[in-house]
């Protein structure tokens, strides 16, 4: 069974850091890669970045690039989401997710919370 845990979020003030953690138990060969997806009030659900866990390859959503890395350690099974000079916008809760299929993602962690003050 594939479950994953987030960790790492919390309350900061803008311009700050911050990392977040994604532990995967239960991979498969359908566990490819792992994403990071955030969710304000009021809005949708935004792609932030994912990785491959065999080539480290990554993808980034357009608000956060330059500013979020995401990196994997394999012998973990754990994924980082490196979060650099924060902004109020980056407030969210923040989700992992793994197990892309065509119609999206097919497991997902319980979230975490980030709150960026001004």
């Amino acid at each position: 069974q594939v479950q994953l845990v987030e960790s790492g979020g919390g309350l900061v003030q803008a311009g700050t850091s911050l990392r977040l953690s994604c532990a995967v138990s239960g991979r498969t060969a359908a566990t490819y890669d792992v994403a990071w997806f955030r969710q304000a009030p009021g809005k949708e659900r935004e792609f932030v970045a994912s990785i491959l866990w065999g080539s480290g390859t990554t993808s980034y959503g357009d608000s956060v690039k330059g500013r979020f890395t995401i990196s994997r350690d394999n012998a973990k099974s754990t994924v980082y989401l490196r979060m650099n000079s924060l902004k109020p916008e980056d407030t969210a809760v923040y989700y992992c997710a793994t197990g892309r299929t065509s119609l999206g993602y097919a497991y997902w962690g319980q979230g975490t919370q980030v709150t960026v003050s001004s």
